[in-house]
């Protein structure tokens, strides 16, 4: 552009030349004349436009921010007019007056945008300075969005993939499958003896082989059970036995994890080392001593195998871990203190044959004599003897009267830790009842004491029975309050989390603040007709319907049935939240048939609202909202204008009819047929007003 008067000399470049084509308009508004800017370039620089239409709606304030910046760029252009007089001047002159215009109706459109979001923000400020608990429309704050995961890089099959998938052609389904090869089973390197299932299996399998030792050495030894004819049967047993009991040791006990300074050790040497240095080691090492070796110089005695039954350290752990998985363990005990009576009386019959033999079989009247089953004969007599029954034959020989003696001596010890034994295991089987029937005979003696109505100690003794066998247990408080905080945490959660996350109420709050929430909360039972609250009493406690139903009743009478509500269903919370002043019930609620409810205290909830307060406005605010569809009027069905005609009388009908007819030609004709088309008239307006009624209904 040539110099001028009043502007310098300025060469005039477009930009984006190369890229876009220049777009000029036919009416273009009058250009806006930027303001100089100091920076020392002296080139005028006229950004293109894109071919399309324009964007009208502002996404965000960084796309403002953006938009602003393509069209002030930070070196400001100087915009100076050419001379119109030569054909260049002209197309300079039409290309500057285009991009100008563009240039101003993009300010125009982002400048509206920008007074329409201040606004919208300004009235969002004027409502949360009327309304303190006024949240904004996002709760909580959204996470950032993700990176994608890279995408992992192919995987190259080798060779022998193709061998190990190979097809296999399936002729009753007329199709190939691929064979897919078998996995290998990994033993773990580690074994937690507390859960691990696996070795409580392996447990039960040493324990039998434990229990074949204990029970048929002293049979083998006593009785002439053992032939040379199946002496290769017990051999084979005896050796299977001591295959497990060497597995044991072997492949279980060196990968045993233990607990060392509170940390759980997998670590394999230390495992080892701490199995090695361990009593249970030194026992398992004795078990296993080779007296087998001795057949060959005083045959197959089954006294040698004596030490086998030291392994009883396996047998305890046994019996600790079964108990601690099974849901009703005191059977196992009972099942396991008759075994102990059994082996008891089994050994005394081994005894006893072997005084026999030693005495001389039917040598004295005292001896088994060798008639029938010789261990059945002999398990009878140890059993009368144990038990002290009487009836048995004198000893005779010094032998004889020694060996009774010693025998009553053993029953009568015996037979005493037996019963208290199984008096402990049966009263720690029927504890929890003994308690419940304990508080149900203080609570009627009570009721008895004060003279309390039939009817009320029935609904009482009904509470008792349907709160025991719904939950086994009176008070769920009791089993918590003996378990660290976490684990009361985590029972809470197990039971009631499903239940309470499905509150409409409890939505979008704190997830912490609902675990502090399940922790507070309390079980109640209801029996049917029972009042949960009613009207106009001091809101201090909200329910939770855990099972059953309530109804929520109103009306006149106070007895008509408003609305039912079901388990997962809150009531209370608007005079627990105390929103709008006050904290008095608006109804009555009855709980219609046995319910169980989950109360939340006010004192534990405000308590766990200090420390949540976005979860506290969120409450308040879904409160406040609740007591506004309560508060709203319902809107009233429209009343007829045009009240309903009565009908027509038969005798009037038929006057007009005989009146028409006979004045239809005279002068009287045209006064009829208009009182026939108001009447007409009047039928429509009485069954539009009709149609009007049953749409409203």
């Amino acid at each position: 552009v040539p110099a001028t008067e009043e502007h310098p000399e300025v060469q005039v470049e477009d930009t984006d030349a190369d890229k876009l084509p220049l777009i000029v308009e036919e009416k273009s508004p009058s250009p806006v004349l930027l303001p100089p800017s100091p920076a020392k370039s002296d080139t005028l620089t006229v950004p293109g436009s894109a071919a399309g239409t324009h964007r009208k709606r502002l996404d965000t304030k960084e796309d403002v921010i953006e938009k602003l910046t393509l069209v002030l760029p930070a070196e400001s252009p100087v915009v100076a007019w050419a001379d119109s007089s030569t054909p260049q001047g002209m197309d300079d002159q039409d290309r500057a007056a285009s991009s100008a215009s563009q240039n101003s109706a993009i300010i125009n459109d982002r400048l509206q945008e920008l007074v329409k979001l201040f606004k919208e923000r300004t009235e969002k400020v004027k409502e949360k300075l009327i309304d303190p608990d006024v949240t904004s429309d996002e709760e909580s704050p959204k996470p950032s969005p993700a990176k994608k995961a890279p995408e992992p890089a192919p995987d190259v099959k080798p060779a022998d993939t193709g061998q190990a998938e190979e097809e296999h052609y399936c002729e009753m389904l007329c199709c190939k499958f691929k064979r897919r090869p078998w996995k290998m089973y990994q033993f773990p390197q580690s074994i937690d003896p507390l859960t691990n299932l696996m070795y409580i299996l392996w447990l039960f399998f040493v324990v039998m082989a434990w229990n074949w030792n204990c029970w048929l050495i002293p049979v083998r030894w006593a009785f002439p059970y053992q032939r040379p004819d199946n002496m290769h049967l017990w051999l084979l047993m005896d050796y299977l036995c001591d295959l497990i009991y060497l597995l044991d040791i072997t492949v279980f006990q060196l990968r045993l994890q233990f607990v060392k300074g509170g940390d759980i050790i997998t670590d394999k040497k230390e495992m080892r080392d701490n199995y090695l240095k361990s009593r249970r080691f030194k026992m398992d090492l004795l078990c296993l001593l080779p007296l087998d070796f001795l057949y060959l110089k005083f045959g197959v005695n089954p006294l040698f195998r004596l030490p086998r039954c030291l392994k009883y350290m396996a047998f305890f752990e046994f019996n600790n871990r079964l108990e601690a998985i099974l849901s009703k363990a005191y059977v196992y005990r009972v099942i396991r203190t008759t075994a102990y009576l059994l082996y008891s009386l089994h050994l005394n019959s081994c005894l006893y044959y072997w005084a026999s033999a030693y005495e001389g079989l039917g040598s004295t009247h005292w001896v088994y004599d060798g008639v029938g089953n010789s261990y059945i004969r002999c398990y009878y007599w140890a059993v009368k003897t144990l038990i002290t029954i009487g009836g048995l034959p004198d000893p005779q020989t010094l032998f004889e009267i020694v060996f009774q003696l010693l025998n009553y001596f053993t029953g009568v010890f015996a037979f005493s830790v037996m019963i208290g034994q199984m008096r402990d295991v049966v009263g720690a089987a029927t504890a929890g009842q003994t308690y419940y029937r304990s508080c149900m005979d203080s609570t009627v003696k009570y009721m008895n004491f004060y003279k309390i109505p039939r009817s009320v100690q029935n609904r009482v003794k009904t509470w008792y029975e349907y709160t025991w066998h719904s939950q086994g247990m009176l008070d769920e408080s009791e089993l918590m309050v003996q378990l660290p905080d976490k684990m009361r945490l985590d029972l809470a959660i197990d039971v009631n989390y499903d239940i309470v996350s499905k509150v409409a109420l409890f939505q979008g709050c704190d997830r912490q603040m609902i675990f502090d929430m399940l922790k507070r909360l309390r079980s109640v039972v209801y029996l049917p007709n029972d009042y949960v609250c009613k009207k106009g009493e001091i809101g201090r406690e909200m329910y939770i319907i855990q099972a059953g139903q309530v109804q929520v009743l109103g009306g006149p009478d106070g007895k008509s049935v408003l609305v039912v509500l079901k388990a997962g269903s809150v009531f209370g919370e608007i005079s627990l939240l105390a929103v709008g002043g006050g904290n008095r019930r608006t109804a009555n609620v009855v709980a219609h048939g046995f319910t169980n409810l989950f109360i939340l205290d006010k004192k534990d909830l405000n308590e766990i609202l200090v420390h949540y307060p976005e979860s506290q406005k969120l409450l308040r605010k879904k409160a406040r909202r609740m007591l506004r569809n309560n508060n709203k009027p319902k809107e009233q069905k429209s009343v007829l204008i045009l009240p309903l005609r009565a009908g027509t009388p038969k005798l009037f009908n038929a006057a007009l009819a005989a009146a028409g007819k006979l004045g239809a030609k005279g002068a009287k004709g045209g006064k009829l047929a208009h009182l026939r088309a108001r009447l007409k008239e009047l039928a429509a307006l009485e069954a539009a007003a009709r149609q009007q009624q049953l749409l409203e209904q």
